[in-house]
């Protein structure tokens, strides 16, 4: 069971989990962690799954889809039948009146939908994610240069469950760098599965970026990939100029986590979120919301 604070209306939640009873049995017995090192963690498990998403034939899938975890098809760009494969639907954009963005310089937007957690004074050795997790910075991208500008600063875990938003954007209009990819496993992010397999996301599949912004300075994104994540897609172009909510990449099927970390003593995150946080749990947010503000 998977309890999340929802800040609109000021409630604690149960998530709803594709696939819960498979993730339980996967995570949770002999059999299933063996099933999971010897092909589920495995890149080909995923990219065989994706192929199939990616068919007409998994179109068939996306009513019951919608039905089963109520979303909201009415915020579609698309029609749900106009939809051409599985992927299509999941990679979904929404109208833009759906996910207005706080405009205000000194606000900090979410970049995604999903389910959100903050830490602040980070250490670049430690971080204790929700549900146990622990990870490394230096680990998560390998570059030791770079994981010291984010010493003592503040770092946000956005996860992605399957039935949200995939697509990912910019939380500051700037510029942003090349992105690079680092070769891992596919295992799930679910909080399950965090409690149960040390440092996920410094073993997943994953992209990391530098944004320079014009508000936060230096921010690092980065993407995780999860089981099932046939590709982290990124749709900007680096090195020229982005605006706040413009549009970053999207992940396929499957879900997924973003990673942003800021400089010490460049934002402060809202005190509802922190203390959610503080507190074990992750709060619903929406893309394009204020969650923070600029320090000056």
């Amino acid at each position: 069971m998977i309890k999340y604070f929802d800040r609109n209306t000021k409630r604690y939640e149960i998530e709803k989990v594709a696939g819960d009873n498979y993730i339980n049995y996967i995570y949770s017995s002999p059999i299933g962690m063996s099933l999971l090192e010897i092909i589920i963690k495995k890149k080909f498990f995923s990219k065989i799954y994706g192929h199939f998403c990616d068919t007409k034939i998994s179109r068939n899938k996306i009513k019951s889809f919608i039905n089963d975890f109520n979303i909201d098809s009415s915020i579609f760009e698309k029609e749900a039948g106009e939809f051409k494969s599985f992927n299509d639907f999941f990679t979904r954009k929404l109208k833009k009146e759906f996910r207005p963005i706080d405009q205000q310089e000194e606000s900090l937007i979410s970049p995604g939908d999903g389910k959100l957690a903050v830490y602040e004074n980070i250490d670049l050795n430690k971080i204790v994610h929700i549900k146990g997790s622990i990870y490394k910075i230096n680990e998560l991208i390998n570059d030791d240069n770079v994981s010291k500008e984010f010493l003592g600063g503040t770092c946000l875990v956005l996860r992605l469950c399957p039935t949200d938003y995939h697509r990912f954007h910019f939380i500051d209009s700037g510029i942003c760098g090349e992105s690079f990819r680092i070769h891992g496993d596919y295992y799930s992010v679910n909080p399950i599965a965090l409690s149960n397999i040390p440092e996920i996301f410094c073993r997943n599949e994953r992209q990391w970026s530098i944004v320079t912004t014009e508000n936060f300075g230096h921010v690092l994104y980065i993407e995780v990939g999860a089981t099932c994540v046939g590709s982290i897609i990124q749709t900007y172009k680096p090195n020229i100029n982005v605006t706040k909510g413009e549009e970053k990449g999207y992940f396929k099927f499957g879900g997924s986590t973003i990673i942003i970390m800021f400089p010490k003593g460049t934002v402060k995150i809202d005190n509802d979120i922190i203390y959610q946080t503080q507190n074990g749990f992750e709060t619903k947010v929406i893309m394009g919301e204020k969650i923070g503000r600029k320090i000056w």
